[in-house]
């Protein structure tokens, strides 16, 4: 028998078309919910902490270049590389490549050899992506480039510069050796040495490289990402006009958490410059300059880890939106130059800011008894001109301090609130 059932009410089956909306929305919200979660938890805060205590510990006496500390920390990043089962790339079937190298700030010393590390996640895909950090500091104050008054004798542990861009990669080496989509590409895992004297390293390896250059999509270094500003939430990322790509797609994932300043200039004072030379898309990421840049007081207790990890979620998901894409168009920039550190004889003694749009370099920390604080020059102000040199960015700024040699007396005009004010600087 056929029983017939009468149609509900129009108001019941308004209710129930509401219902089931409400549950399709809670179910999405739900997914979302989950794969934000994962996301998040791809990278914890505990592991980075662990690696920079251990790689910014006083054990190893500043990590400076060709030491017995900065073995320590060779040794260190080439465990976890093993861990992680990279294969080795580097001289003789090992994650090390040795190079030679001059001391001294200025490559004026006596001779020494120092090592890259590096290991290779093979995906047996025909490219392959580079990931970098360098994991050399300033020792105990011996190298130069410190900015504290007296260094000699005194550990530079470089927690930010730059345990926390180490860190960094054995994190991304950690992830996408354990992830269980295999990408499309291969990652090539490398920490430079030599890079607070030159560039060194990666210049060694780029001139005598272990893999096909010719198959490198691209590179992303990492220098300074654990002092991410809780108020301005702004990383830098350098090298976005060196691929068409860039600008655009980070452009769109700038978070509440996170905020993306861009520089379209492949070359600047870090390891990316020397890929950029071999027409390699790069990326620079970098999280802000701050008062302990090059003392003794970075410590890994001022690391800001959450900071650290949407920096490396970030990173992550530049990777990951890319897998599915072509090996990368390369361009070439018309930014200047940006001078070397090592390319000129003086120094103020001022920490630039790298994350200020004013037109000028702001000066973020000024260190006491050298020349911009004998000259009276006071963090918040704008350096406006050096010499006849006008100031408009930090390029100009490193490429002005070239100029000028020891001993020498310029005036500096900087900008102080609305007044602009000029300095006697003696170098």
């Amino acid at each position: 028998m056929r029983v017939l059932i009468p149609s509900p009410p129009m108001y019941l089956a308004a209710r129930i078309r509401r219902l089931t909306i409400m549950k399709q929305s809670i179910v999405i919200l739900l997914v979302t919910g989950i794969i934000f979660h994962l996301q998040a938890q791809q990278f914890e805060e505990a592991r980075i902490r662990q690696h920079i205590k251990i790689l910014a510990s006083d054990s190893m006496q500043g990590r400076g270049t060709g030491s017995d500390g900065e073995r320590m920390a060779a040794s260190y990043i080439q465990k976890e590389f093993k861990k992680n089962k990279l294969k080795p790339v580097g001289q003789s079937k090992n994650y090390s490549q040795s190079f030679e190298f001059k001391r001294g700030a200025h490559g004026e010393g006596e001779a020494g050899t120092a090592n890259n590390i590096l290991g290779y996640l093979d995906n047996k895909a025909a490219h392959t992506i580079i990931i970098g950090a360098h994991y050399d500091h300033l020792g105990i104050g011996e190298q130069g480039n410190s900015l504290d008054a007296n260094p000699k004798g005194k550990i530079h542990n470089g927690a930010d510069d730059n345990a926390s861009g180490v860190a960094g990669v054995l994190e991304l080496a950690r992830y996408y050796s354990t992830n269980k989509t295999r990408e499309k590409y291969n990652f090539l895992f490398m920490c430079f040495s030599g890079e607070e004297m030159g560039l060194y390293g990666s210049k060694y390896f780029t001139e005598n490289p272990t893999v096909d250059l010719s198959k490198v999509n691209y590179m992303i270094n990492m220098d300074m990402i654990g002092r991410l500003d809780p108020q301005t939430k702004t990383v830098v990322v350098n090298g976005t006009g060196t691929s068409p790509v860039w600008e655009t797609l980070l452009k769109s994932m700038e978070t509440d958490d996170l905020k993306i300043k861009t520089d379209s200039s492949g070359i600047g004072p870090s390891d990316h410059t020397s890929f950029y030379l071999k027409n390699i898309p790069v990326l620079h990421f970098f999280t802000g300059s701050h008062s302990d840049y090059h003392k003794p007081s970075d410590d890994w207790e001022k690391i800001n880890y959450t900071g650290e990890v949407h920096v490396l979620n970030l990173i992550a998901r530049v990777v990951d939106n890319l897998d599915d894409e072509p090996k990368l168009a390369f361009l070439p920039t018309k930014a200047k130059p940006m001078a070397s550190r090592s390319s000129f004889k003086v120094t103020m003694g001022l920490m630039p800011s790298y994350t200020s749009d004013n037109p000028g370099v702001k000066v973020d920390g000024v260190t006491d008894g050298r020349p911009a604080q004998k000259a009276g020059i006071q963090t918040g102000d704008l350096i406006i001109q050096i010499g006849e040199l006008e100031i408009k960015d930090i390029q100009d700024y490193m490429g002005a301090l070239g100029k000028f040699e020891k001993g020498q007396t310029v005036p500096v005009k900087v900008k102080r609130g609305n007044e602009i004010i000029t300095v006697s600087v003696t170098f």
